[in-house]
Protein backbone atom coordinates (compact mmCIF):
# COMPACT_ATOMS: atom_id res chain seq x y z
CA UNK A 1 0.00 0.00 0.00
CA UNK A 2 1.47 3.14 -0.99
CA UNK A 3 1.58 6.87 0.53
CA UNK A 4 -1.24 8.16 -2.07
CA UNK A 5 -3.95 5.25 -0.78
CA UNK A 6 -2.81 6.00 3.05
CA UNK A 7 -3.82 9.43 2.56
CA UNK A 8 -8.05 8.51 0.36
CA UNK A 9 -8.31 6.09 2.91
CA UNK A 10 -7.97 2.76 0.59
CA UNK A 11 -7.91 -0.46 2.11
CA UNK A 12 -7.98 -4.30 0.57
CA UNK A 13 -10.16 -7.04 2.23
CA UNK A 14 -7.44 -9.52 4.10
CA UNK A 15 -6.60 -12.29 2.23
CA UNK A 16 -8.84 -15.83 1.61
CA UNK A 17 -12.05 -13.37 1.64
CA UNK A 18 -14.15 -14.42 -1.45
CA UNK A 19 -15.63 -11.83 -3.46
CA UNK A 20 -18.99 -11.52 -2.65
CA UNK A 21 -21.66 -10.35 -5.52
CA UNK A 22 -22.50 -6.43 -5.97
CA UNK A 23 -25.87 -8.21 -4.73
CA UNK A 24 -24.37 -8.96 -1.55
CA UNK A 25 -22.32 -5.95 -1.09
CA UNK A 26 -24.91 -3.54 -1.90
CA UNK A 27 -27.55 -5.78 0.70
CA UNK A 28 -24.33 -5.59 3.39
CA UNK A 29 -24.79 -1.39 2.93
CA UNK A 30 -28.24 -0.89 3.29
CA UNK A 31 -28.57 -3.64 6.25
CA UNK A 32 -26.25 -1.13 8.26
CA UNK A 33 -29.61 1.13 8.04
CA UNK A 34 -31.00 1.06 11.50
CA UNK A 35 -32.82 2.93 14.01
CA UNK A 36 -29.78 3.24 16.35
CA UNK A 37 -27.53 5.06 13.95
CA UNK A 38 -27.49 8.63 13.06
CA UNK A 39 -26.80 8.17 9.31
CA UNK A 40 -28.76 6.50 5.99
CA UNK A 41 -27.58 5.06 3.46
CA UNK A 42 -29.45 5.18 0.36
CA UNK A 43 -29.78 4.80 -3.53
CA UNK A 44 -27.70 6.99 -4.89
CA UNK A 45 -29.04 7.55 -8.57
CA UNK A 46 -29.62 11.13 -7.57
CA UNK A 47 -26.06 12.04 -7.07
CA UNK A 48 -24.63 10.35 -9.69
CA UNK A 49 -23.65 6.79 -7.47
CA UNK A 50 -24.84 3.25 -7.32
CA UNK A 51 -25.57 4.03 -3.18
CA UNK A 52 -24.98 7.23 -1.09
CA UNK A 53 -24.08 7.49 3.04
CA UNK A 54 -25.24 10.51 4.90
CA UNK A 55 -24.93 12.18 8.26
CA UNK A 56 -26.49 15.58 9.27
CA UNK A 57 -26.20 16.60 12.18
CA UNK A 58 -25.82 19.98 14.23
CA UNK A 59 -23.65 20.76 17.11
CA UNK A 60 -24.92 22.66 20.56
CA UNK A 61 -25.49 26.25 20.15
CA UNK A 62 -23.49 29.11 22.04
CA UNK A 63 -24.93 31.22 23.24
CA UNK A 64 -23.46 34.35 24.15
CA UNK A 65 -24.95 38.20 25.49
CA UNK A 66 -24.82 39.60 22.24
CA UNK A 67 -25.76 36.24 19.13
CA UNK A 68 -25.83 32.68 19.21
CA UNK A 69 -23.81 30.58 17.27
CA UNK A 70 -24.12 26.92 15.88
CA UNK A 71 -22.23 24.84 13.58
CA UNK A 72 -24.07 22.41 11.51
CA UNK A 73 -21.74 19.39 9.34
CA UNK A 74 -23.04 17.73 6.67
CA UNK A 75 -20.89 14.66 5.50
CA UNK A 76 -21.71 12.02 2.13
CA UNK A 77 -20.00 9.39 0.97
CA UNK A 78 -20.98 9.03 -2.88
CA UNK A 79 -20.22 4.98 -3.64
CA UNK A 80 -19.65 3.35 -6.87
CA UNK A 81 -19.70 -0.27 -7.08
CA UNK A 82 -16.43 -1.34 -9.62
CA UNK A 83 -17.61 -5.19 -10.18
CA UNK A 84 -14.41 -5.71 -12.20
CA UNK A 85 -11.94 -4.61 -9.60
CA UNK A 86 -14.13 -5.82 -6.66
CA UNK A 87 -14.23 -2.86 -4.67
CA UNK A 88 -16.29 0.48 -4.22
CA UNK A 89 -14.93 3.72 -4.94
CA UNK A 90 -16.05 6.15 -2.22
CA UNK A 91 -15.78 10.19 -2.69
CA UNK A 92 -16.21 11.60 1.00
CA UNK A 93 -17.91 15.12 0.85
CA UNK A 94 -17.93 17.39 3.42
CA UNK A 95 -19.62 20.78 4.15
CA UNK A 96 -19.88 23.01 7.40
CA UNK A 97 -21.64 25.72 7.82
CA UNK A 98 -21.74 28.38 10.89
CA UNK A 99 -25.06 29.64 12.25
CA UNK A 100 -24.66 33.24 13.55
CA UNK A 101 -26.59 36.03 15.38
CA UNK A 102 -30.44 35.72 16.95
CA UNK A 103 -32.23 35.25 14.71
CA UNK A 104 -29.52 32.63 13.10
CA UNK A 105 -28.36 33.62 9.90
CA UNK A 106 -25.78 31.91 7.42
CA UNK A 107 -22.52 33.24 8.11
CA UNK A 108 -20.15 33.44 4.86
CA UNK A 109 -17.52 31.17 6.56
CA UNK A 110 -18.97 27.77 5.15
CA UNK A 111 -16.22 25.29 4.45
CA UNK A 112 -16.43 22.12 1.92
CA UNK A 113 -13.80 19.25 1.47
CA UNK A 114 -13.26 16.15 -0.15
CA UNK A 115 -12.01 13.26 0.98
CA UNK A 116 -11.82 11.10 4.39
CA UNK A 117 -12.50 13.69 7.00
CA UNK A 118 -10.47 13.46 10.02
CA UNK A 119 -12.81 15.94 12.22
CA UNK A 120 -13.52 15.22 15.92
CA UNK A 121 -15.43 17.54 17.80
CA UNK A 122 -16.33 17.24 21.61
CA UNK A 123 -18.14 19.27 23.91
CA UNK A 124 -18.28 19.12 27.52
CA UNK A 125 -20.31 20.46 30.40
CA UNK A 126 -18.99 21.38 33.75
CA UNK A 127 -20.54 20.93 36.73
CA UNK A 128 -20.66 19.86 40.57
CA UNK A 129 -20.89 16.62 41.25
CA UNK A 130 -22.58 15.07 44.23
CA UNK A 131 -19.74 14.97 45.90
CA UNK A 132 -18.87 18.77 45.49
CA UNK A 133 -16.12 18.84 43.19
CA UNK A 134 -15.95 19.73 39.63
CA UNK A 135 -16.35 17.47 37.01
CA UNK A 136 -17.02 17.05 33.22
CA UNK A 137 -19.59 15.54 31.31
CA UNK A 138 -19.11 14.93 27.42
CA UNK A 139 -22.27 16.23 26.24
CA UNK A 140 -22.00 16.05 22.44
CA UNK A 141 -19.19 14.43 20.17
CA UNK A 142 -18.63 14.15 16.43
CA UNK A 143 -16.29 11.99 14.84
CA UNK A 144 -16.16 11.28 11.09
CA UNK A 145 -14.96 7.86 11.00
CA UNK A 146 -18.26 6.89 12.55
CA UNK A 147 -19.83 7.05 9.63
CA UNK A 148 -17.06 5.75 7.11
CA UNK A 149 -15.50 2.90 9.51
CA UNK A 150 -18.97 0.53 9.19
CA UNK A 151 -19.94 1.35 5.73
CA UNK A 152 -15.81 0.41 5.05
CA UNK A 153 -15.80 -2.58 7.06
CA UNK A 154 -18.83 -3.73 5.65
CA UNK A 155 -17.58 -3.42 2.09
CA UNK A 156 -14.14 -5.25 3.02
CA UNK A 157 -15.90 -8.08 4.98
CA UNK A 158 -17.66 -8.75 1.91
CA UNK A 159 -13.65 -9.49 0.27
CA UNK A 160 -13.99 -6.11 -1.76
CA UNK A 161 -11.88 -3.64 -1.72
CA UNK A 162 -12.64 0.61 -0.57
CA UNK A 163 -10.74 3.04 -2.38
CA UNK A 164 -10.93 6.27 -1.18
CA UNK A 165 -11.07 8.97 -3.79
CA UNK A 166 -10.05 13.02 -3.60
CA UNK A 167 -10.36 13.94 -7.29
CA UNK A 168 -11.98 12.72 -10.40
CA UNK A 169 -14.62 11.15 -11.35
CA UNK A 170 -16.38 8.53 -8.98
Amino acid sequence: MGLFDKLTGTKRPETGVAPASPDEVRAALLALNTDDVPYVIRDGGADEADLVAEWRLAEPAWQTFFSRTQVTHAVRIRMRLDVGNHEVRALEEQWELQWVGNPPRLQMSTEYSRGPDRTVTRQWTIERGDSGRLQATETFRYDASDLRRPVRDAVLQSGWGWKGLMFGKL
